[in-house]
This record gives structure tokens, C-alpha cells and sequence, in this order.
């Protein structure tokens, strides 16, 4: 309105109280429409848009992928927690419309994959080495922390490459890390438990149709991976709240049965041994078993039979 009747010293006043006060909410969006339609005094209306406009064109992935090494690498549990609550939450929320940045920062995700599982595959050498039950115990609880920090990471990165629908190569990175596989059993299953977390997560995700990973990868992520994950369970299930046992069932039975059927059959008569020698601390795949019984041995009775009736007629 100053504007509008050149008054300029009214004018050049709301433009210093703007440049002063905090933009709250709302506010922000209405302040700069305004600004922006002011036609004169440029050089006092710069100045308050460099709050909302960089100066020098800034590089978003480049601060993504600093922002992203900050957070993995964060040694205050409660802060790393909440800021990735916080940044996966930002990124559901505001999704980038330039392709080529997209993905920019996707390789920034996956850089970030593999420093945490290079750092992951170091502390399972070193907790699996002969003498490591025998070394001081801050030693122990710091490599098993670390151990968790490291799968909790991945999980997060997950989570974010699931929301941008580009999740496929980590689960085929996860699928053919066979030094972590060959080192699984010479490791504590109190340390390595948290490992059997993001292979539960995989299979969930599988199974709820928001990673559609090719059968290759599926059949390698259950050749690898499911005997591991087995050993683990019960300590899963008593030692990780956040442990949802009926979930992580339904999707590993669920990833098996997209396979053909005479793979179905091998990883449904190896689960079939265990679950026969340690019953409840084994996953129970048997709404899966069942399914492939029927695949196997009624579907081809019933269809048999239905070509007798027809040929009868």
C-alpha cells in the first residue's frame, strides 16, 4: 500500500521491521508474494529474499550426501535417532522434480550403502576373530554397538530408497554380501543379531509388494540369507522390541512363493528340517508350506481330473 501511494519512508520501514523479525509458518510464503510484487526499491528487497534465495546456486545432492555422512556417522544415539526421523520424513514430503538430481543423490544413498556396509564387514572380522571373546569387555559392547549403529544406518537407507522407488541394487548388494554371510555363525548372536533386522526388513518388503526385485535376487537373498536369519530369530524376537515375528513370516513365506515352484520346494523342505528341530524359534512358514502343497501335488490332481471328465464327455 506505501507503494501504491509513494510513500517510501513507510515502505523502506515494513522492509527493515521484515528484514528484523522472524518468518513464522505461514507467514514466510505471504512475505515473500509481497515481496516479490513490489516494483520499485529492489535494493531493499534483495537483501530479505536472500533469506529464501542462495546468492550462489546451490548444489542440493552435494548437501544431501554431506547431510547423509553426518547423520550415519553421528555418535549421540537419541540426536542420529531423531534426525532420521526427521530427514526420511523431509524426503516423503518433498519430493525433487529434477530427474538428473534424483539421481544424483541415489548414487549419494548408495555410496553411503556401501561405506556402512564396508564398515560393518570390518567389525564382523573383527568380533569373529579366535580371541575376541577373550578381550575386555568395553571392547566387546563397543564393536556390538557399533555393529547396531551400522545395520540401523542401513535400514534408514532402505527406508529412503524404498520411498523413491529405487531399492532394486540394494537388495541385490544385500543378497551377494557373502563375506558377512561366511562370517554369521563365527559371530556372537548377541553382536550380530541387529544384521538379521535388515534381512527381515528385505523379505517384508518383498512380500508387501514395495521392492520388486528380479527372481535372481530373490532366490540369491534366500540361498544366502534365510539360514541366517533363522539362527537369529528367537533373539529377535525376545531381544528387539520393534520385532514383529508375524510380519517378517508372512513375508518371507510370501518371497518364496513368487519363485518357481521346485525352488519353493528346496528352501520349503531346508526350512521344513529346522523348523522340526527347534519348532518355535524357528520362522513358521507353514501358511507358505501349505500354499506350495497345493501348487504341487492338488493343483495337478484336480487339473487331471478335469481333462478325464472332459475327455469322458
Amino acid at each position: 500500500v506505501s507503494e501504491m501511494i509513494g510513500f517510501h519512508a513507510a515502505t523502506n520501514s515494513c522492509l527493515a521491521f521484515l528484514e528484523a523479525v522472524p518468518w513464522i509458518g505461514e507467514e514466510e510464503e505471504k512475505v515473500v508474494t509481497s515481496l516479490q510484487g513490489l516494483q520499485v526499491n529492489a535494493a531493499g528487497v534483495t537483501p530479505l529474499l536472500k533469506r529464501v534465495y542462495p546468492q550462489i546456486r546451490i548444489a542440493p545432492n552435494d548437501i544431501l550426501a554431506d547431510i547423509f555422512q553426518l547423520v550415519v556417522k553421528g555418535d549421540e544415539e537419541k540426536g542420529r535417532r531423531e534426525m532420521k526421523s526427521l530427514i526420511l520424513k523431509l524426503l516423503k514430503e518433498n519430493k525433487f522434480s529434477n530427474h538428473g538430481a534424483v539421481d544424483i543423490c541415489n548414487v549419494n544413498l548408495y555410496s553411503s550403502c556401501r561405506s556402512c556396509l564396508d564398515a560393518l564387514l570390518l567389525l564382523f572380522t573383527q568380533a569373529a576373530e579366535a580371541g575376541f571373546t577373550d578381550t575386555h569387555m568395553n571392547s566387546k559392547e563397543s564393536i556390538s554397538k557399533q555393529i547396531a549403529l551400522q545395520a540401523d544406518n542401513l535400514l534408514w537407507l532402505f527406508e529412503i530408497l524404498i520411498d523413491r522407488r529405487t531399492a532394486d541394487e540394494y537388495m541385490f548388494m544385500w543378497a551377494c554380501q557373502d563375506d558377512l554371510v561366511m562370517l554369521h555363525p563365527k559371530v556372537s548372536i548377541a553382536s550380530r543379531h541387529p544384521v538379521s533386522s535388515i534381512t527381515s526388513r528385505l523379505f517384508v518388503a518383498i512380500g508387501r509388494g514395495e521392492v520388486l526385485p528380479p527372481k535372481d535376487t530373490r532366490c540369491l537373498l534366500l540361498e544366502k540369507w534365510l539360514q541366517p536369519l533363522i539362527d537369529d530369530y528367537t533373539w529377535l524376537l525376545h531381544a528387539c522390541r520393534s520385532f514383529d515375528g508375524k510380519l517378517v513370516e508372512e513375508g518371507v513365506g510370501r518371497t518364496i512363493l513368487t519363485l518357481p515352484l521346485e525352488n519353493q520346494q528346496s528352501v520349503l523342505l531346508s526350512w521344513l528340517g529346522n523348523f522340526l528341530k527347534i519348532g518355535s524359534n524357528c520362522p513358521n512358514l507353514q501358511q507358505a508350506f501349505e500354499v506350495w502343497w497345493k501348487r504341487a501335488f492338488v493343483r495337478p490332481y484336480l487339473e487331471e481330473q478335469q481333462l478325464l471328465l472332459q475327455n469322458s464327455t
